[in-house]
Formats: structure tokens, sequence, C-alpha cells
């Protein structure tokens, strides 16, 4: 019998701290060969578009797909998440918050690997559900002295600055441009639907970090050329994902003195193969998002649900 899991249960059971240890679990199952993930597809219709991704979690016996529509006017996030053994539906999970918080986490675990120790201060383009969950997790794995907020809206702007204050207990400050937040930061976020660069190279001082995580199509981007040529190490957290939909790289690679071969997917640093070598170094993520990050989440939250009673059973009907 399989277990309905609304929202409200999964905002109960996944905080970001759970997502962090989730999400890092994932990219070792990737480096260590134990983990097969499927890249994102897309239908688009007139009005609609809809997107479906799959993945595999060996040792957890575990294997799921993540399916959503998105409309000018709404979005809908659903995980299905199968047993590896018995093939049995185990759980339908509501994933708009599932999806924010692994999304945040898989910055937080770039962060932790990759910015330097001693980086204190984060900037943030955008104010979006998304920009909230990168902060936070950010918050989780460096000591933050301050944050420089920049969005095209002022409203929205102030309001997730005053949130996230009291939310996280730190100095999130409003700016007045995207230079004025990247100029001040030792990590930059960027988690906007910009098409055109938000982040500029020539603003990066020695040794930033950046998480690039708002553009996941071919014809989008957030990143200059600069920030690409001056980076030393590109991760991103698949290859084969990135090449058909991080406008980042499609369109930012040839001018940047990189290409694919000098990319590297984050389970390698994670799995110690690759890391910062000097604290000059500018570093950077591109997330595009990949289902292993989802099904490693729904497995947390569903066994988390059968300790806690939570969700409804589902009875399928069978022939």
């Amino acid at each position: 019998m399989a277990l309905f899991l609304s929202e409200a249960d999964v905002q109960a059971l996944f905080p970001m701290q759970r997502g962090l240890e989730c999400v890092e679990a994932s990219f070792r199952a990737q480096h260590d060969g134990k983990g097969i993930n499927r890249p994102r597809q897309r239908i688009f219709l007139p009005g609609t578009s809809l997107h479906y991704m799959a993945a595999a979690l060996h040792d957890e016996n575990l294997v799921g797909m993540k399916i959503y529509t998105v409309t000018s006017a709404s979005f809908h996030f659903v995980v299905l998440l199968f047993d590896g053994v018995s093939g049995e539906l185990l759980a339908f999970i509501e994933a708009d918050h599932l999806g924010r918080i692994r999304t945040g986490a898989a910055s937080g675990v770039a962060t932790k690997y990759l910015a330097r120790t001693d980086a204190s201060r984060v900037a943030v383009i955008g104010t979006g559900r998304q920009a909230r969950t990168q902060l936070e997790a950010v918050a989780l794995v460096r000591k933050l002295d301050g944050v420089r907020v920049f969005s095209r809206n002022e409203r929205r702007r102030l309001d997730f600055c005053r949130e996230l204050s009291e939310r996280l207990n730190l100095a999130v400050e409003p700016v007045e441009s995207a230079e004025a937040a990247v100029r001040f930061a030792e990590i930059v976020i960027a988690a906007t639907t910009s098409r055109e660069p938000v982040i500029c190279g020539e603003w990066l001082q020695p040794g930033t970090h950046v998480n690039a995580i708002g553009a996941n199509m071919a014809n989008r981007r957030e990143m200059d050329d600069a920030t690409l040529k001056r980076a030393s190490l590109i991760t991103i957290d698949s290859i084969e994902q990135a090449k058909e939909e991080a406008g980042d790289l499609i369109l930012g690679l040839p001018g940047s003195g990189h290409d694919w071969d000098d990319i590297v997917e984050l389970h390698e640093v994670v799995g110690g193969n690759k890391r910062r070598t000097s604290d000059e170094e500018i570093t950077v993520f591109k997330s595009c998002g990949i289902a292993l990050w989802d099904v490693a989440a729904a497995g947390h939250i569903y066994r988390q649900a059968l300790r806690a009673g939570k969700g409804r059973n589902m009875e399928l009907l069978k022939d």
C-alpha cells in the first residue's frame, strides 16, 4: 500500500539539515557508481510544459521519478518512489518543498567543498522561493557575517531581507545593484530567471565561489564569459544533462577559454578526486538539478513518515 505525503507532511519531515545530508550522500553514491541518474526530459505545449526525470540508488533499493508541470500561473511537482526490489510503489509525494530544499542543499554541499573555509560574506541575486533555501543552506555550512541582496523588484527585495534576517539571525541587507552585492561577497548565489548574465566576472574578488542555479534552459544564462574565464574549477551536477540545458555553459564556454573536457561533476569533488587548490582560486558550481537528489530526499522523507505516522495510505487497484 503506497503512502501519500502532502506538502505539509514534507515540510514537517524534511528540514534543510536533513536535505544537506541526503544530497551529500547522493553525490557519494554517484561517485561510487551506486547511483543511476537520467537527465530531465521536457514536453512543451502552447500554455504548459511537462518535465520528468528519474534516478535509482542501489544501496537503498530505491528507484523513482520526479514529474512536474509549469504554466504561466502555476506549477505542480510530484515524486513517485518505488521499491527497487519488489517494484511496488512506496510513496506519492508532493514535491515543491522537497525540490526547493534539495536544490538549496546541493549549493550548500558545493559551498562546503569549494568555498574558502573562511568565506563569510554572501551575495544573493534573485529573491524568489529558490533563493531562500539557497541562503539557508549556505548559512549552515559557513559562519556568515553578512549578506547583500539584489533583485529588480524593490518590494520583494526588502521583504526577502526582512524575512531572512529574522529566520537566520543574520544581517541580510538590500543593495541597489547586482554589482554592489557581488563585489561585497566571497560566496555568490544567482537564483534568477534571467536570460542574460547577472554576474560579471570583473566584479568577482579572488577566492570567490559562485553557485548559479537559476538558468536550466539552453537559451538562458546567469554568468558572463568572464566569470567562466576567471574560474579555475567549474563544476556541474551532471555533464550529460548540462550539455542539454545549462545555458551558462552552452553559451559561455566558447568565449571562456574552457571546453567541456574542463568541466568536473561535483561528485568528483565530494569524493576527493578534485578540490580547490588555493585561496585565490575562483570556483563555480552550475546547478541544473538532478533526479538523484529527488530520490535520495524522497527515500528519507518516506522513512521518516513511517516512523512518525505521517501521510495517508493509498490502496491501488490491481487486476
